[in-house]
C-alpha cells in the first residue's frame, strides 16, 4: 500500500504541465479515500493550487477533477498571498510549475520572466522555509543547459543558456542549489525536455500547427527546420514527476528525456501528415535570434533512481495530440490569445 499523500501544493498547477500532473495524482495516484481528510461535517482536499491564470493557465484543464482539490489564484511573486495560503493550508510538499515558458516572448520582454521565474521561486523558496516544508519539486527546463551539437547533457554538464526564458530557468536552479547547501533546504530539481500532448497553449510548435491547419494557413518553421528538439509527451513528464516526488533524493537534479529526437521540420511533417494534409503545408519564417541549434538529454540517472521510462513514442504522441486537438477544435481555436503565436 503506497504510503498517504501529504498535503501538497501545486503551483501553475492550471497550467499545461502542472494540470497534466495534478490530473494524474489525483486520477491515478490518489484513490478517493486519500484525496481528503476528515474536517467536521465536510471534507478538506489534500491538494491545493495556485495559479495566477495568466493567457496560458486554464481552469478547463481541471475540469474532470473538480471539486477535489483547492484553488487559490494568486501569482507565486505576491509574498503576502502565499504566506496567507501557505498559514491557512499549511502543505507538506511543495511543486513548482508556476512560469513564464515561451522563448519568443522572453526575447521581446524579459520583465515577466525575471520577475516570476526568478522572484516568484524565492518567494516560494522563503515561505516554504518559514513554514517548514518536508519537500520541495521545481520543475526547470532543459533548455538551462543550452545547445548541444553531439552527444547529450547530464545533471553534471554546465548550466549554458542562450535566451532570457532559459537563463531566468537556470537562475531559479542556481538559487534553489544555493537555498540546499546554505539551508539544508530539502528541494528537488526535475529538467524536462521539450514537453507536447493535449491541452498546450498554441505558441508552442505541435499545437500551433494543429492551429494553421484548422485556419487554413502555413505553420511558421525558423530557419530551415533543421534546429534539434527531444520530444516527451506531457502524461510521461507527468509520471517521470511523480516518481521523483516518491522516490527522488533531496538536493539533486534529474533529467527528464525521451531518446525521441527529431528536427523540427520532420515533427512538423509528421504531424501534418498525420492531420491529413500536404506536407508542404508550412512556410519558413527568419530564424529566432540566438536559436539553440539542438537538446538532448542523458535522463539514465532517473532510469535507475525511480525505475521510470516514459510509454509514449513521438509517432504515437503525436497521433493522441492531433486526434485529441481536433475534437477540441473549439479549446483550440478559442485560446485566449494565440494570433502572435510562433513555434519553440
Amino acid at each position: 500500500m503506497r504510503e498517504k499523500l501529504c498535503k501538497t501544493l501545486v503551483a501553475g498547477g492550471a497550467g499545461f504541465i502542472g494540470s497534466a500532473f495534478v490530473r494524474l495524482l489525483i486520477n491515478r495516484d490518489c484513490p478517493r479515500s486519500r484525496l481528503s481528510t476528515k474536517a467536521g461535517k465536510g471534507t478538506v482536499p489534500n491538494i491545493v493550487i495556485v495559479d495566477k491564470l495568466t493567457y496560458a493557465g486554464d481552469l478547463g484543464r481541471l475540469e474532470e477533477v473538480r471539486g477535489k482539490f483547492n484553488f487559490y489564484k494568486a501569482d507565486i511573486c505576491n509574498q503576502k498571498a502565499m504566506e496567507l495560503i501557505f498559514k491557512k493550508e499549511k502543505p507538506k510538499i511543495v511543486i513548482n510549475f508556476a512560469a513564464e515558458t515561451h522563448v519568443d516572448r522572453s526575447i521581446k520582454d524579459a520583465a515577466a520572466f525575471i520577475k516570476t521565474n526568478i522572484e516568484g521561486v524565492r518567494v516560494l523558496l522563503d515561505t516554504c522555509r518559514k513554514y517548514g516544508i518536508k519537500k520541495f519539486i521545481q520543475i526547470s527546463s532543459d533548455e538551462i543547459y543550452g545547445e548541444v551539437t553531439r552527444g547529450k547533457f547530464s545533471e553534471n554538464s554546465p548550466l549554458s543558456p542562450n535566451n532570457p526564458y532559459a537563463a531566468s530557468k537556470a537562475a531559479a536552479d542556481l538559487l534553489i542549489k544555493s537555498y540546499i547547501r546554505t539551508y539544508n533546504f530539502p528541494a528537488i530539481i526535475i529538467r524536462p525536455c521539450n514537453n507536447y500532448g493535449p491541452w498546450q497553449y498554441p505558441e508552442k510548435l505541435i499545437p500551433l500547427c494543429v492551429l494553421m491547419v484548422l485556419k487554413g494557413r502555413r505553420t511558421p518553421v525558423y530557419g530551415k527546420g533543421l534546429n534539434v528538439r527531444e520530444w516527451l509527451y506531457v502524461e510521461d513528464c507527468a509520471s517521470g514527476i511523480l516518481a521523483i516526488l516518491r522516490k527522488g533524493k533531496l538536493g539533486e537534479a534529474y533529467n527528464l528525456g525521451s531518446g525521441e529526437v527529431s528536427r523540427n521540420i520532420d515533427t512538423v511533417k509528421l504531424l501534418l501528415k498525420q492531420l491529413g494534409v500536404p506536407a508542404n503545408r508550412f512556410k519558413f519564417v527568419p530564424d529566432r535570434p540566438g536559436h539553440d541549434i539542438r537538446y538532448c538529454l542523458d535522463w539514465q540517472k532517473a532510469k535507475k533512481a525511480i525505475a521510470w521510462k516514459p510509454k509514449t513514442s513521438l509517432r504515437l504522441g503525436i497521433k493522441l495530440t492531433a486526434d485529441w486537438y481536433l475534437k477540441n477544435k473549439g479549446w483550440l481555436l478559442l485560446s485566449k490569445n494565440n494570433d502572435s503565436a510562433l513555434n519553440k
